[in-house]
């Protein structure tokens, strides 16, 4: 029997786990510090480095759905639209952080400016569907859009925090002969998801480990090769009783686990002291709440200009909403921001930054309701395939 049946449906198709540990943590962390931060330290490790993979593998498990043929990020040209717009969305904030500091004579905080990379999956699918519904177009290019972003600031962080070339050839070679594995147990058909998360997915996160990449991402790279069916009725949604290929079964398992481990990760993550702030603090809200939604549209309207492919219904009021809601960092932020800086006041100056980021969910929102897309865009008829709402 599912677990499903024994755990109400907004729990864990709402997401509502991860702000539930946030809160938790936010309490905790002004209430009684010191044995918060025991704690978090504790499990920093198994839920950072290990639960989070999980979560990236399910989100990943979405984005294969959609480029499919028959999906909204079919065909390839259509998928690299929301890659480059990812692009955009770290440009134009890295910018703006790095001019606001400026002005506000901040330069201890500069070395943080590759927080602005870092997007919160979670909150963002959340405030997605609750905007656009899980099956809009727009859900999945925002997803697809923050796995690409935190990729390049885990990528970034890599460089930023020096690792022996001994590690990073052996890292490297791991994580290509993952990869391969996994395409080699992909054209077999092999049927069990065990098969890729304990062989070309152990791969893959210790080759990223090593190479100093934060592992999360581990099972990125495997997920597309597991056999799959060619559509799937959405994320955190239960499949039919008759749906039993292997990508299937990976979700079928993992999602409910999922809501969990996005619990500990706000938990471990989220506990951020509200005392002796500066002006360093808004730093990173300024500058993703006004440049990732301008460099998501330029970027995006430029890939489409150099012969990528629009996704279907997704014009410039989508992707304004889209790229206010790729601004809520939270979590991820707190994550890039301790890992790039020291226990002080710096840190806490990020972290409160990273917490105000919270406020593009409601900015989306309005913003939302304002241009009429989305559920707000209910009430009319959906433009015909292959146009673009403008």
């Amino acid at each position: 029997m599912s677990i499903r049946r024994h755990i109400p449906w907004f729990v864990l198709d709402s997401m509502l786990m991860l702000p539930l540990g946030c809160l938790v943590a936010l309490t905790w962390a002004n209430v009684e510090p010191l044995s918060y931060y025991r704690a978090s330290h504790a499990l920093a490790f198994w839920v950072n480095d290990v639960g989070l993979v999980f979560f990236f593998g399910v989100m990943t498990r979405n984005v294969v759905d959609e480029t499919l043929p028959g999906g909204t990020l079919h065909p390839w040209r259509r998928a690299a639209v929301p890659a480059v717009a990812a692009l955009g969305g770290i440009l134009v904030p890295v910018a703006l952080y790095v001019s606001f500091l400026s002005v506000v004579a901040e330069p201890m905080l500069m070395s943080a400016w590759v927080t602005t990379c870092a997007v919160d999956v979670a909150a963002g699918y959340l405030a997605g569907t609750l905007i656009f519904g899980r099956r809009h177009p727009a859900t999945a290019f925002l997803v697809l859009l923050s796995i690409v972003s935190n990729a390049i600031g885990l990528t970034i962080l890599a460089v930023l925090i020096p690792t022996s070339l001994l590690h990073v050839a052996v890292g490297l070679t791991a994580l290509v002969a993952g990869i391969a594995l996994a395409g080699w147990f992909g054209r077999r058909h092999a049927p069990s998801p065990w098969l890729y998360l304990a062989g070309p997915g152990v791969l893959c996160w210790a080759g990223l480990y090593l190479a100093g990449v934060h592992p999360a991402l581990a099972l990125v790279p495997v997920v597309p090769f597991m056999p799959h069916s060619r559509r799937d009725p959405g994320l955190f949604e239960e499949p039919t009783a008759t749906a039993h290929n292997t990508l299937e079964r990976f979700e079928r398992f993992w999602a409910p686990p999922v809501q969990f481990i996005l619990f500990l990760f706000g938990l471990v993550n989220g506990g951020v002291p509200l005392h002796g702030l500066e002006a360093g603090l808004w730093g990173l809200p300024i500058a993703v709440l006004i440049g990732r939604p301008i460099g998501v549209v330029l970027f995006a309207s430029l890939a489409v200009r150099i012969g990528l492919h629009r996704t279907s219904h997704v014009g410039v009021r989508e992707l304004i909403v889209i790229g206010l809601t790729a601004a809520m960092g939270f979590t991820m932020a707190l994550f890039f921001a301790a890992a790039i800086l020291g226990i002080g006041p710096l840190l806490q100056q990020m972290e409160s930054g990273g917490l105000l980021t919270v406020t593009a969910g409601l900015v989306a929102w309005v913003a939302a309701r304002s241009l009429k897309v989305g559920r707000f865009h209910a009430h009319r008829s959906p433009p015909p395939e292959g146009e673009v709402s403008s």
